[in-house]
């Protein structure tokens, strides 16, 4: 997989701008994990507070020539105490951001979700991939690759209003949305097609706002102009989407890999619902997509946290 570090240029400028956001980064104990939290705070974008057992942190930290002084560290006995301490960081105010390191994310969410202690809000959490293809003219946001396994016609009303909120938080007023399915029509026996029309409605009704949706589309007229005009669709969204909303996680994920893996496309990852945003990627993403991810959270805290008042 390659990755062009220029892919992301205009979201890490607007982060620069914005100055460094607090972040407590959970168990950053691998080369990519550290890597990605020093190089965020040498673009001036993150101020990382690095939650993890010391012993283990030095150990990376030597090997690749960080020099820890330069960065709050707190010493933990383990990857889930990374994990607790991480969230009691952002629920005390004195971080406006997570990021996962090299630990497994059910882990690290296992923390963030409690019910009494974790950082829940009335919206479920959910999970976006922005994506760059050179061959598409803007940025793809694809959700929810990561989270929700097969959601419900009320999850995805949450999951298609937290990819909203991320593209307004990133400057598109009105994004349009695609909700995807295997095949453009109602269909009785594909409930992923029943969901789509009920969710355009719903956006219709005001239950979903600050988009323009249209569904179920098939990925080829949702894409493509030119494939949807062949299929006689008329649609505001069909050929131009911002955002393509999945069936379930497991298409989500097999089509956000498919583009990196296949067309070389860079991306990035945030999980929004949450009182922050949480930077979620593979314990095997590289450092660039790790700094992408945190060019994102930083400008949604900037703008959805810190310009609200929370934890003020």
């Amino acid at each position: 997989m390659t990755r062009d570090e220029h892919a992301f240029a205009d979201i890490l400028e607007e982060a620069e701008q914005f100055g460094p956001l607090s972040m407590a980064v959970a168990h950053p104990c691998s080369q990519e994990s550290l890597m990605g939290a020093v190089e965020a705070a040498d673009h001036g974008i993150i101020s990382p507070i690095l939650i993890a057992p010391l012993a283990k942190l030095e150990k990376v930290a030597a090997e690749f020539n960080v020099d820890l002084s330069r960065f709050r560290v707190i010493d933990v006995p383990h990857s889930h105490a990374a994990a607790e301490v991480a969230v009691e960081l952002v629920k005390n105010g004195e971080a406006h951001a997570l990021m996962k390191g090299s630990l497994h994310t059910d882990e690290f969410m296992s923390e963030v979700l409690k019910k009494n202690g974790g950082l829940r809000t009335g919206r479920r959490l959910s999970h976006v991939f922005i994506m760059k293809v050179d061959s598409y003219p803007r940025y793809l946001f694809i959700t929810d690759a990561a989270i929700n396994i097969q959601p419900d016609l009320m999850a995805k009303v949450d999951i298609t209003q937290n990819a909203i909120d991320l593209t307004h938080a990133l400057g598109i007023a009105c994004p349009k949305v695609a909700l995807l399915s295997a095949v453009e029509t109602v269909t009785p026996n594909i409930q992923s097609t029943l969901d789509a029309a009920a969710l355009c409605k719903m956006a219709d009704r005001g239950q979903i706002t600050g988009a323009i949706l249209d569904g179920p589309l098939a990925f080829d007229n949702a894409i493509s102009a030119e494939a949807a005009h062949t299929k006689h669709i008329i649609s505001a969204v069909a050929g131009d989407p911002d955002i393509l909303v999945v069936p379930d996680l497991e298409s989500g994920n097999m089509l956000a890999k498919q583009l990196s893996y296949l067309a070389a496309a860079a991306s990035a990852g945030i999980v929004m619902g949450a009182r922050v945003p949480i930077v979620l990627t593979s314990r095997a993403e590289d450092a660039q997509g790790r700094l992408a991810s945190a060019a994102v959270a930083n400008v949604v805290g900037h703008r959805l946290v810190i310009g609200a008042g929370a934890g003020e």
